[in-house]
């Protein structure tokens, strides 16, 4: 969405030339491709380690921190795997978003009219805070299910997590 926002601001009568519905379905491919390469590496990691009993996990869904904790062998490769993982995929995306709205702001700034900076920062606007909200409640439930052994509090951050995006 922040590469539909930068072409539509900084190069607008190129647009439905260079957004076509093939470039969208590519986009939301490799977006697919690699979130189910994330899921089957956290579910191959998982499925390594060994549990000392059966355990009931009271949340509504798992969280995989909640997970690797109830395991009884040593999951400091999980851990490792996982802080990787969320680095590069999380900082990569972050990155092409800031990229994006450095080129959008620096178009903007050389607009003319302050009603076509009003418009294009109007348009920009609602996705970053979509942005915002999502990466800020996505890093609450990470360092909320890093940090706290209780897992009602971790429940309600991920419910929240759920909810607000």
């Amino acid at each position: 969405m922040a590469y539909d926002r930068y072409v539509a601001i900084c190069h607008p009568l190129m647009y439905t030339i260079i957004m076509k519905p093939s470039l969208c379905f590519r986009l939301v491919l490799v977006s697919q491709f690699i979130s189910t390469a994330d899921m089957v590496l956290h579910t191959l990691m998982v499925l390594r380690l060994s549990f000392c009993r059966d355990l009931q996990i009271p949340h509504f869904f798992c969280e995989l921190a909640q997970v690797i904790k109830l395991a009884c062998s040593d999951a400091l490769t999980d851990d490792i795997v996982i802080l990787f993982a969320a680095c590069l995929f999380a900082g990569a995306a972050i990155c092409g978003i800031i990229f994006s709205y450095v080129h959008i702001v620096s178009s903007v700034l050389r607009m003319p009219s302050s009603e076509g900076k009003h418009k294009a920062f109007s348009t920009c606007g609602s996705h970053l805070s979509v942005v915002s909200l999502f990466y800020g409640t996505s890093f609450g439930v990470y360092i909320s299910s890093a940090v706290t052994d209780s897992p009602r509090k971790t429940a309600v951050a991920s419910v929240m997590y759920s909810m607000v995006p």
